[in-house]
């Protein structure tokens, strides 16, 4: 059983799936695609999806590019990044996609291998029995299991059922995004280092793209669906040139949203007996090395591996630990620093260590 369908569990499901496992699925959320933005699939989770025959899929539904442009305020280049191509010289080194685009290509290929999602239930209590998971679900149903995964993001309840404990941490930032349609002149990745904030653009296909904005300073807070909009066009109007053909697309968007940057790092072990967190649940970094979404599928690809390399569960779940521990405590460590160097409007040291993080990220998982 595996607890939460974004894209660690359902990445993870497959890969079981294909490995003769019979999976299922708890899911809290509703049936529906979730809604939202877009994200950046870089290249190890091109390679990951590669192996599992999706990355030409989200390749085609998404925008493949191969280059990050680092622009001052006023949209004069400051340098460039050209990203690690690590499907060959012939396909591009990362893709934007949509999410619910995502989110359905990895939903019908779980299903096409067997695995059940189910909706609007999760766990809420485990117990180990021998060699079985005994879980009981919200709805009153128990089910015996060889393997429960949480793949229930930062916040994992999963994580605290099993008694793993680790600090959430939340770093003075609040990440603006909005659904815009595509300029033609973006066709990489932009970033804009503003006096105070950053401003960016990420292209998801040929005529759509979401607009970012990582605001600094400031507490966490919510604020009223109405007031997002108007609110991120008047953060955006401290950026002259591009960035003021951005800011009016952002009146059209009917997708904006606002997140605290949240980071965790669960040091130790991610397992007890026959239970393990992955994803978010495990490692949560911060956006700015947009490599959540690559350390979640490689999650569910090498889970799969080791579990299969190893006699028992347990085993596998301990060789899985040990083999991905130090590559994700790396990643989240870095972009808490990077985020740091933004704060500080310490751009220029900012991008070098980007460079080598995506370098290191590299190497097989």
């Amino acid at each position: 059983m595996i607890v939460g369908a974004g894209v660690a569990g359902l990445t993870a499901a497959t890969a079981l799936a294909r490995d003769g496992w019979q999976v299922e699925i708890a899911e809290i959320g509703p049936p529906e695609a979730p809604a939202g933005w877009g994200l950046c699939l870089t290249g190890p989770s091109l390679r990951a999806l590669d192996e599992l025959g999706l990355a030409d899929a989200c390749l085609a539904e998404g925008y493949g590019m191969s280059t990050l442009t680092y622009m001052d305020v006023n949209g004069e280049p400051r340098g460039e990044l050209q990203l690690p191509r690590l499907m060959g010289t012939r396909r591009p080194a990362m893709a934007g996609i949509a999410r619910p685009v995502l989110h359905r290509i990895l939903h019908a290929e779980a299903e096409r291998h067997g695995v059940v999602v189910r909706h609007g239930v999760t766990v809420v209590a485990v117990d180990q029995e021998g060699d079985l998971v005994r879980v009981r679900l919200s709805d009153g149903t128990v089910r015996k299991v060889a393997l429960l995964v949480g793949a229930d993001g930062v916040r994992s309840s999963v994580r605290g059922l099993l008694g793993l404990e680790t600090s959430i941490d939340f770093h003075g930032q609040m990440v603006w995004r909005a659904l815009v349609p595509r300029p033609r002149w973006a066709t990489g990745i932009h970033q804009f280092a503003g006096k105070a904030d950053t401003a960016g653009l990420v292209p998801l296909s040929g005529g759509q793209a979401y607009v970012f904005l990582t605001e600094n300073g400031v507490e966490q807070s919510v604020l009223p669906d109405a007031r997002l909009a108007p609110r991120l066009r008047q953060l955006l109007e401290a950026f002259p040139g591009r960035v003021e053909e951005i800011r009016s697309l952002v009146s059209m968007s009917t997708s904006v949203v606002r997140r605290p940057v949240l980071t965790a790092f669960l040091a130790g072990a991610w397992n007890r007996g026959s239970c393990v967190v992955i994803g978010d649940a495990a490692h949560a970094p911060a956006p700015q090395m947009a490599s959540g979404a690559a350390l979640a599928i490689e999650d569910g690809l090498v889970l799969a591996r080791e579990l299969g390399r190893h006699e028992t569960v347990g085993a596998g779940l301990r060789a899985f630990v040990r083999r991905r521990a130090q590559r994700c405590r790396t990643l989240v460590e870095t972009s808490v620093t990077i985020a740091r160097l933004v704060q500080a409007r310490r751009h220029h040291e900012a991008y070098p260590l980007v460079d080598s993080c995506h370098r290191l990220m590299a190497e097989p998982a």
